[in-house]
């Protein structure tokens, strides 16, 4: 049990293709998450920016970014680069320094202006990065990946398409309620079935697009909070980073070599259930104990995956869950209620980030037509690239 730290603020800027900087998405964002906390910038001890690597020289140091974007005053900074899971990083990081004692406040931050269509590997040679080998060497692109994926769910646990499609219709129902969210249309299984095969089985409707956004929180520690009135603050209770633990038997990003169990004993759990299971024993929490989970449906097949590596149901049922209503509103374990990234896209640095917002405005009762009733315990939950885990437990 490491500590809690309280949630005094969050705050988001819609997601879009608005064309413009991802520091402007961030600073809209940062001003959000202070107002919502009643505290001024001023107010703020430190700053940890989540980084934008496509946004030039500026997003490797986004901190400082940010920092000199909202006026410097003379905070901490630091910058954090995980790919998808860099929002959890971030909060990990303020975390940190609110329970070594370094900072009452800190802000986190992250935001992106995304580019057009699917993301593509930089140029140049780079035979050590595996994200370059897996689009260079292995042709795997992000929805190659996302269709291999719902290939082997349909090849071992017998879901279907049209099992995928109801993921799309339960994340587009809520995002439709979600103010933030980029799409927000209702739309059909028949909706899916009819857009374009982008790699078979799924189709346009099944995998998220790129979108710009920011989202950011104001935390602090238990004692500050209490100094300020807030009695029941949202609290995180905590955070998971944990890498692959070798060999693991399902062969994922970023490792694409053959599979090392034939020589080694593999282990209890694959990645994705190492890092729920991490930010469980960390919270003294269980599945069982959850009233809302944020999990990254990069695809509609990854979600139900998350459904299994979270421990909600067992293994193969995930289809099941889903098509029993569990984890749609009013069901027993409402997931991506802010619609998920079906509703919002990919703004890589801040999407971490904006799942803690949901469970925040969920824990608080402040959802709006999306509120879980009597929401307690939420949990968030996705992966970046190079074996970064991410999940994050706040509670109330």
């Amino acid at each position: 049990m490491t500590g809690d730290v309280a949630v005094l603020g969050a705050g988001m800027h819609p997601w879009g293709k608005w064309g413009r900087g991802f520091v402007e998405y961030g600073v809209a964002a940062a001003r959000a998450a202070l107002a919502d906390a009643g505290l001024e910038w001023r107010d703020v001890g430190s700053i940890v920016g989540a980084d934008t690597v496509r946004g030039g020289y500026p997003g490797y140091v986004a901190g400082a970014t940010f920092a000199k974007a909202l006026g410097w005053q003379g905070a901490r900074v630091a910058s954090v680069y995980a790919a998808c899971a860099s929002g959890a990083q971030a909060v990990a990081a303020a975390r940190a320094q609110i329970l070594a004692g370094l900072a009452d406040v800190v802000l986190v931050v992250g935001a992106d202006a995304a580019p057009k269509g699917f993301f593509r590997p930089a140029g140049g040679d780079r035979p050590d990065d595996p994200d370059w080998l897996r689009f260079r060497v292995l042709g795997a692109t992000n929805p190659t990946y996302f269709g291999l994926y719902a290939r082997r769910r349909m090849a071992v646990h017998g879901d279907t398409v049209e099992d995928f499609a109801q993921v799309k219709v339960k994340n587009a129902a809520l995002g439709a309620l979600n103010p933030y969210a980029r799409y927000r249309k209702r739309v059909s299984a028949e909706e899916v079935a009819a857009s374009a095969v982008v790699a078979d089985p799924l189709r346009l409707l099944d995998i998220c697009a790129t979108s710009d956004g920011g989202a950011a929180l104001v935390l602090s520690s238990m004692e500050f909070a209490r100094r300020r009135g807030v009695v029941e603050p949202v609290r995180i209770r905590a955070v998971s980073t944990v890498t692959p633990t070798y060999p693991n038997t399902v062969l994922d990003l970023p490792d694409i070599a053959t599979d090392s169990a034939a020589a080694v004993e593999p282990t209890a759990r694959t990645f994705r259930a190492s890092i729920a299971r991490a930010a469980y024993e960390e919270a003294g929490v269980g599945p069982e104990d959850l009233s809302v989970a944020e999990v990254y449906d990069l695809s509609t097949a990854l979600e139900l995956q998350w459904y299994e590596d979270l421990g909600l149901c067992g293994e193969g049922e995930g289809a099941k869950l889903l098509r029993e209503g569990a984890t749609a509103p009013g069901g027993r374990i409402p997931v991506n209620t802010s619609g998920g990234l079906a509703s919002f896209g990919e703004a890589v640095p801040a999407q971490a980030i904006a799942q803690v917002c949901e469970l925040t405005w969920q824990l608080r009762g402040d959802a709006g037509a999306r509120q879980v009733e009597h929401a307690r315990v939420g949990i968030t939950a996705n992966q970046g690239l190079f074996g970064h885990g991410s999940a994050v437990i706040a509670v109330r």
